[in-house]
């Protein structure tokens, strides 16, 4: 049997659910999930091998950053743009309930530049009713001539089967990418590090800026089986650590537990996480 690849991007605004969706198809924590503008900082691949077919999926920055020039922005829209110029295929994830027609046919039209082949993937869709999402469809239709559209709840892995299938099936020839057994480009160090990037986002809100560093300064197991893991957080303004360790530490305690349950549960290891707060010299 021959193997089969396909690169999907997965491009929509913040919270539309692309994170979620890229870790419910993959079935592992690939991509933090946060509802701060700018969770996704880098490129992250998330791999699904199908029998002969292997699936690479780009989650991608927010889409604000599609024609944002803003020089704090340029990571994120070169993010963004290798994504789209990677893919052989694009997502467009809608939230149906922030539907917004003017923003979404601009948005595909600077899309189609790339001439890749979209398709409109309406997310939440177990909060509104099917009849009130056909006619966006149709209107959506009318501008855009899309070949095909797909409603979904990311959360309840609703429709998911469906979109697969016709992944699968726009699948060409080529040798695979990544091996069988991988899941994702990222390693383990990665994924603990935005663990507690996530972490922070989640605790501290608008409080520091999301483009903070987690660096990893030991990772190691131990004789007993059990994780240790050492991470720097490296700010760029001395102000930020009484916000970060919060009156008495008690907001770093919250940070550090709530990060070391998680990669407790996603590595299947018991993980013992130490944290510190770095000034950075490059500032």
């Amino acid at each position: 049997m021959k193997k089969k690849l396909l690169k999907i991007s997965i491009i929509g605004k913040t919270n539309a659910g692309k994170s979620t969706l890229i870790n419910k198809i993959i079935g592992e924590t690939i991509s933090i999930i946060n509802k701060k503008v700018n969770t996704t900082e880098t490129l992250i691949s998330g791999i699904l091998n199908i029998g002969n077919n292997q699936l690479i999926f780009y989650d991608t920055p927010g889409i604000q950053h599609l024609k944002n020039i803003q020089k704090n922005n340029k990571n994120f829209k070169q993010s963004l743009w290798n994504g789209l110029l990677k893919s052989d295929l694009i997502i467009y994830l809608i939230d149906v309930k922030t539907y917004r027609f003017d923003e979404i046919v601009s948005n595909i039209n600077k899309i189609k530049e790339t001439k890749k082949e979209i398709l409109i993937v309406f997310n939440k869709c177990e909060l509104i009713s099917k009849d009130k999402i056909l006619p966006k469809i149709k209107e959506l239709d009318e501008y855009l001539k899309i070949s095909e559209y797909f409603l979904i709840s990311a959360k309840k892995k609703y429709g998911l089967k469906n979109l697969l299938k016709y992944l699968e099936d726009n699948c060409y020839n080529s040798d695979w990418i990544y091996k069988n057994d991988e899941v994702s480009d990222k390693d383990d160090i990665f994924i603990t590090n935005e663990i507690t990037r996530n972490s922070i986002l989640k605790f501290l809100h608008n409080e520091i800026p999301y483009n903070l560093k987690i660096i990893n300064k030991l990772f190691k197991y131990l004789r007993n089986g059990d994780l240790k893991i050492k991470q720097e957080i490296l700010i760029n303004n001395s102000r930020y650590k009484k916000i970060i360790l919060g009156r008495s530490g008690d907001k770093i305690k919250e940070i550090r537990e709530k990060s070391q349950i998680e990669i407790s549960n996603i590595l299947k290891k018991k993980t013992h996480l130490y944290i510190n707060i770095v000034k950075s010299h490059n500032e």
